[in-house]
């Protein structure tokens, strides 16, 4: 809004520090902290008024037997409202990508939000239809990888190449093209076209099979992140402090890719107009850093899938439009571990319910939960139980696991970073 209105108003002392991507970025970062503050202690007070609270934790399984019933939920919507306000008023609006993350924004609120709502205000268990979110999800991911694939506005080029000659800087690149070339991390010639697994079907029809792969596979990325966000959630600070962490690797791959000078140092291919989503991480990160002033340990909120849903789908359709989706598995390795974990967990123990035996792999999960639940507990609830990793007897207070957490998730994003030059 305010780059739209300063460019009409014409040049006046001060405007051009809204042409400049960083000043608009560390701008957008201190407005969605702030809007995230303000609006999450009034959020609270509201949510406390109108009795709207936690009712479904179970304290039978944790050791040191933290309350967390009657904590106000739905807390996704101070971080959506801190990230909205900022990008309004600092974003450039007409820039297709900006416009694709505000929508998935919106959608995947919408979506955690009617679950939120389902389970706090009716008070049903099982909240929104698991189909209907995945459908959700999935009409999501067919927006934006169709928009991508048919914007005009969507255009990468391959490789660009920078000199420099009495202090005038010449830019050479490969033209325009729509293209479904992706990153791929340690390799040197480090750039896969997915139309190139489909040579089997001829030069004309290749083209076409990669595009389809490509939206098929923005719709599996969305499904897969939003949800490992989601089963993140489970402890104090877990998700916005990982999901933090990783905004920020995310800003310098989006900086890094709509800046033809650095896309030239690491030999990435340049994306025109891709640096407008640093402004939008950077929004991003701030309202998480804000929402963690009240959801940390012990916490005043929490996010709920209005948070987490919509948290995951960012970071997955930010990678995609940055053609950096290859990367997520090392970047959200964190997220990644929690789902695999409940996922094995699920499978092995109905293989082994269907020949009478009680096996699990992990105490409990996500993975997260496995630290602070003793071989005890889950024998109480499930005498016949076998425990295939039973681990340390040491339990650990969920602050620590959540420290740990955020430290790997931080060592794995610097390592995403590293493999631009590691090839």
């Amino acid at each position: 809004m305010l780059y739209e209105l300063f460019d009409t108003l014409g040049a006046f002392p001060g405007s051009r520090l809204m042409t400049y991507i960083s000043f608009r970025a560390i701008m957008a970062g201190v407005i969605g902290l702030a809007t995230s503050l303000w609006m999450g202690k009034w959020f609270i007070a509201l949510m406390r008024r109108k009795h709207i609270s936690e009712t479904q934790r179970d304290e039978k399984l944790d050791p040191f037997n933290v309350n967390k019933k009657g904590v106000p939920t739905m807390g996704g919507l101070v971080i959506i409202a801190g990230i909205l306000v900022a990008v309004l008023l600092f974003g450039r609006l007409r820039n297709i990508y900006m416009l694709l993350m505000i929508i998935t924004t919106v959608i995947l609120g919408a979506l955690g939000f009617a679950d939120d709502y389902i389970k706090t205000i009716r008070k049903n268990k099982d909240g929104l239809n698991g189909w209907v979110k995945i459908a959700g999800q999935v009409a999501l991911g067919l927006i934006v990888g169709l928009t991508l694939r048919c914007s005009p506005d969507v255009v990468m080029n391959e490789t660009v190449t920078t000199r420099i000659e009495n202090n005038i800087t010449y830019v050479e690149k490969t033209p325009d093209v729509k293209s479904t070339r992706t990153t791929i991390p340690f390799v040197k010639a480090h750039n896969l076209n997915y139309a190139d697994m489909f040579t089997w079907l001829g030069d004309e029809n290749k083209y076409r099979a990669g595009w389809a792969f490509f939206v098929l596979l923005t719709v599996l990325v969305v499904a897969a992140v939003s949800n490992g966000a989601n089963l993140n959630d489970g402890m104090d600070g877990m998700c916005a402090g990982n999901s933090a962490i990783i905004g920020v690797a995310l800003i310098v791959l989006a900086y890094i890719s709509g800046n033809y000078i650095f896309a030239d140092y690491l030999d990435v291919m340049y994306i025109p107009g891709s640096e407008e989503l640093a402004v939008f991480l950077a929004a991003f990160v701030g309202a998480l850093v804000g929402f963690l002033w009240w959801n940390g340990f012990p916490a005043q909120i929490f996010m709920g899938d209005t948070g987490s849903l919509t948290i995951g789908g960012i970071i997955g359709v930010s990678a995609v439009i940055m053609h950096k989706e290859l990367l997520l598995p090392i970047i959200c390795g964190v997220f990644l571990m929690e789902s695999v974990s409940v996922i094995l967990q699920t499978q092995v123990y109905k293989f082994y319910k269907k020949r009478g035996k009680h096996v699990r792999i992990w105490k409990r999960t996500p993975l997260h939960d496995h630290f602070r639940t003793s071989i005890e507990q889950v024998i109480r609830i499930d005498p016949t139980c076998q425990i295939r990793l039973r681990g340390s007897k040491e339990l650990h207070h969920e602050t620590k696991i959540v420290l740990r957490f955020c430290i790997v998730t931080l060592l794995l994003a610097a390592f995403a970073i590293l493999t631009l030059k590691i090839r």
